[in-house]
């Protein structure tokens, strides 16, 4: 029997907050016993203070859970807090459960950037966790702090990992299609998007160059030394409610080999499949052969939400084009975040 890893869940009613409640209701050892939210819905049952908008019922164990506030107290006795607050709530709210001793997983922006923070894709950088030893000499703090990538980058990264050792990529151009549910369930009018295509979203064209350099760093002495990729963002809002697709184009010294970057994509495991992780998906990378795919209509259900889907995988002399499609919601928050635990777990820093 695995002893349980008891958790509380900030931001539980939200879209991605509830997307977690879901995909926590069965796991085998991370059980979720406190939920929170802003601070009208302290005191009221989990199910009076949700506007429940995922499949299915509310899991019977999390219904009537009592919502409980931010502070310390309401969390002293679980092993994890788990964040799913908006960005401009997390940082003060997160570093303060920190400096009180407690380890906080994070699907926030605040700190990603942070040297001493490890900002994790659970198959791309999975041994960053070991900045933990840095943090802890460096910060002032009592508890660890963990980071989630933003949601596209966290997609984006999964191919360019494998591709590491097979191109060597002058530049990086990526135009982004981002479904609606990236902006949070009521974060776009419906009448600003209804066929209509929104050629800019506020930050992601900073953030996806800098969390994906990060990401793909070496760990070298308790230090990421960053990627150095050239990567150019162009993001864009769609009229699609889950999925975000990126159009990559890199430019390479040379052709590349097709069929040796899609076998190399295909057949990428890291640490998260070996040890047959929970939430990992079995197949990270699937690889579509047909023109007209990813679609997201069609291909986000793979492993949970949990694979992120490559097509159009074109390689001519100095260019190699593919698109990614993933699940912002799981890929891209909810699943990461787990599988972000499940890890730490399996290496001993719960």
């Amino acid at each position: 029997m695995v002893d349980k890893i008891r958790v509380s869940l900030l931001g539980s009613t939200g879209m991605v907050g509830q997307k977690m409640v879901r995909m926590l209701a069965n796991h085998p050892y991370i059980e979720l016993v406190k939920v929170s939210a802003s601070p009208s819905k302290i005191g009221k049952k989990y199910r009076e203070a949700v506007k429940w908008i995922e499949p299915d019922e509310i899991p019977e164990k999390v219904a009537d859970l009592p919502m409980v506030s931010t502070d310390i107290e309401d969390h002293k006795d679980v092993d994890v807090v788990l964040s799913a607050l908006p960005n401009e709530l997390a940082e003060d709210v997160e570093l303060k459960l920190v400096k009180e001793g407690k380890i906080v997983v994070s699907n926030a922006s605040p700190f990603r950037m942070d040297p001493d923070v490890p900002l994790i894709n659970p198959e791309i950088n999975w041994d960053h966790l070991e900045l933990l030893k840095r943090q802890k000499l460096n910060k002032n703090w009592k508890g660890l702090l963990i980071k989630n990538p933003n949601c596209t980058a966290a997609i984006l990264s999964m191919p360019l990992k494998p591709l590491e050792r097979l191109v060597k990529a002058k530049g990086i151009f990526v135009t982004t299609l981002q479904a609606v549910s990236g902006a949070g369930y009521s974060g776009l009018p419906f009448m600003a998007i209804e066929g209509n295509v929104i050629p800019w979203i506020k930050g992601e064209e900073d953030k996806i160059p800098r969390e994906i350099n990060k990401m793909l760093g070496k760990l070298i002495n308790n230090s990421i030394s960053q990627a150095g990729l050239q990567i150019y963002a162009t993001t864009t809002r769609v009229p699609v409610k889950i999925g975000h697709m990126g159009v990559i184009n890199i430019v390479t010294e040379g052709k590349v080999n097709e069929e040796e970057i899609k076998k190399s994509l295909r057949e990428f495991r890291s640490l998260p499949q070996e040890k047959n992780l929970p939430t990992a998906p079995k197949v990270p990378i699937m690889v579509l052969d047909e023109e007209d795919r990813p679609q997201p209509m069609r291909d986000l259900q793979y492993y949970n939400g949990m694979s992120v889907a490559v097509g159009r995988v074109r390689a001519e002399e100095g260019l190699l084009r593919l698109i990614v499609l993933g699940d912002n919601l799981v890929r891209g928050a909810t699943g990461i975040t787990i599988l972000t635990l499940e890890v730490m777990k399996e290496l001993g820093y719960v």
